[in-house]
């Protein structure tokens, strides 16, 4: 049975999509005072924007093309973040160990200006170079958090220590970490309170123009509906070319290459909490990063993935391989297969014109609007459609930005830019304050722990207040279910935060599946399914 929504209930905008650009892009138009309906078919998160190698960084070798301006928009993006979410994300120094032997991976615009003047290089890059371009990394957005780049004497320092002696000296620079899928889903929350419809596990089965307004036909759990926009937006990641041809049905030369990324998890293999940066002999590089306390996480790889989206972004064993052989190479101790506690990968949609350009300028974001011919006002003559395609995490909210740039000649009464510093929930503190907050709520619950309390506020920020009430012991939280996950925790991620199935929890919202047991996650899915049973009944 479909229903279909009275003209009353009318949206301004209805996004396909409940990745980070779908979720952003809520969030942005509902705060400038639209009405906004959201569907992803699946979990949020649950694709692309759950798989990434988890940095705010202004793609430093992008310099290497000549980007300036792409690196520049996403250096300035990377502290305007961090001021507005310090729980889910914070600074973080890399270091990079120099050899004479580092080389360019294949032909950029760089190697032909230093092979046309400096032909003995033979392909290698100079550490004068290197420093350069960390130069400019460190002074083209400006920096108000995040300290400049120095040089570390590898014999010495204490992040000699897990490196291969054959690494005399080291660049150590800033970038940021961020916990990718809480991003999206802190979004997709503030985007809820302020009024957006934010709909799970709800696919949409087709959409049409008709008499002015786009009539979207969702699907959840058999029941189909019809809602009526005014614009529609297309953020379907790595769907985004599915959803055009078959559920909007309309002809574009415009589509995605997917790129899969591996990576995989690691016991922890040093003890300090800066990450590496590697370069391989290939050119390609890789990172090793402190991971969830207790592990190392290293990647990513990256493959072409083929033309389905649907088929599963699954890091093989021959990825695995590569990617402990590159870290080998510089870790004094080899990484092992017995190292490897889990593995995940992603596919990343980079723009394709219809040409199969690969450069690095597809690795930017791509809105595409379609809205028929102008009319006298100036404005398309049918319901727009605005089309995502590519981004990134950095560049997310600059993306919604600009997104509705395009869209505001169909809106003009809409607010204007808002997010920027804007705290998303929880993150309503100082940048720096993390370990106040913490010591805050171990004062209040002194029977937490410094990991519990530590996870719980890096996950939650402020609301790890909320999450805990007035528990006056852990057995006031009700069931536990292992890895310090409880019923009072995973409640609040229920009723708030979207979680269906054990997988939204432990892999998504938290990593708690690194702490538990097979048996643990099996306990934790029934009690939730009986959760959701009983509430549906």
């Amino acid at each position: 049975m479909t229903q279909t929504l009275p003209d009353a209930a009318t949206v301004d905008l209805f996004i396909i999509g409940g990745g980070i650009n779908g979720t952003g892009i809520a969030r942005d138009a509902q705060g400038r005072g639209l009405s906004v309906a959201l569907a992803e078919m699946n979990d949020l998160a649950s694709a692309t924007s759950s798989a990434s190698t988890k940095l705010f960084h202004g793609g430093l070798r992008y310099l290497e093309f000549f980007e300036v301006g792409l690196v520049r928009k996403a250096l300035i993006e990377r502290e305007t973040l961090l001021s507005a979410m310090p729980h889910i994300s914070w600074p973080m120094r890399f270091v990079l160990p120099y050899s004479p032997d580092m080389r360019f991976e294949g032909e950029t615009p760089t190697s032909r200006l230093l092979n046309l003047f400096m032909p003995w290089m033979k392909g290698r890059r100079p550490a004068w170079l290197i420093r350069f371009g960390l130069f400019l990394y460190d002074n083209l957005g400006g920096r108000k958090y995040l300290p400049g780049t120095r040089t570390l004497n590898l014999r010495t320092a204490p992040e000699g220590g897990p490196i291969q002696e054959r690494f005399a000296k080291a660049f150590e620079y800033s970038d940021c970490w961020v916990e990718d899928a809480r991003l999206v889903v802190l979004n997709a929350r503030d985007a809820e309170q302020r009024g957006a419809r934010i709909m799970t596990r709800t696919k949409v089965v087709s959409a049409h123009r008709e008499e002015g307004r786009w009539h979207v036909t969702v699907e959840r759990d058999g029941a189909q509906e019809v809602i009526v926009a005014r614009a529609l937006v297309n953020a379907g990641g790595p769907w985004v070319e599915e959803v055009i041809r078959n559920a909007i049905r309309i002809n574009s030369s415009e589509g995605v290459r997917l790129v899969r990324g591996s990576h995989i998890v690691t016991k922890r293999l040093y003890d300090h909490d800066k990450a590496y940066f590697f370069q391989g002999e290939d050119g390609r590089i890789i990172f090793a990063i402190p991971y969830e306390t207790d592990f190392t996480l290293i990647g990513t790889t990256d493959k072409d993935h083929g033309g389905d989206p649907s088929r599963p972004a699954v890091c093989t064993q021959e990825e695995a391989d590569y990617l402990r052989a590159f870290a080998s190479n510089y870790f004094r101790k080899p990484v092992t297969r017995e190292d490897v506690v889990w593995t995940y990968s992603g596919v990343r949609p980079l723009y394709d014109d219809g040409a199969k350009s690969a450069t690095a300028a597809t690795r930017d974001y791509v809105l595409s609007l379609d809205a028929g011919p102008a009319t006298d006002g100036g404005v398309g003559s049918e319901p727009p459609l605005l089309n995502v395609f590519g981004g990134k995490i950095t560049t997310y909210r600059k993306l919604a930005e600009q997104g509705f740039a395009r869209l505001r000649p169909f809106f003009p009464q809409a607010g204007g830019d808002w997010t920027a510093g804007v705290a998303l929930p929880g993150g309503d503190f100082p940048v720096d304050g993390v370990a106040r907050l913490t010591e805050k709520l171990k004062a209040a619950h002194p029977w937490l722990d410094d990991y519990w309390a530590g996870r719980l506020i890096r996950a939650y920020g402020t609301e790890a207040m909320t999450v805990l009430g007035n528990a006056g012991s852990a057995a006031d939280l009700g069931q536990g279910f292992g890895g310090t996950l409880t019923e009072r925790e995973v409640r609040w991620l229920m009723d708030r935060e979207y979680a269906r199935t054990a997988e939204d929890v432990v892999w998504r919202r938290s990593k708690l599946g690194l702490r538990m047991s097979a048996d643990e996650i099996a306990l934790l899915d029934q009690w939730m399914t009986a959760q959701t049973g009983a509430e549906n009944f």
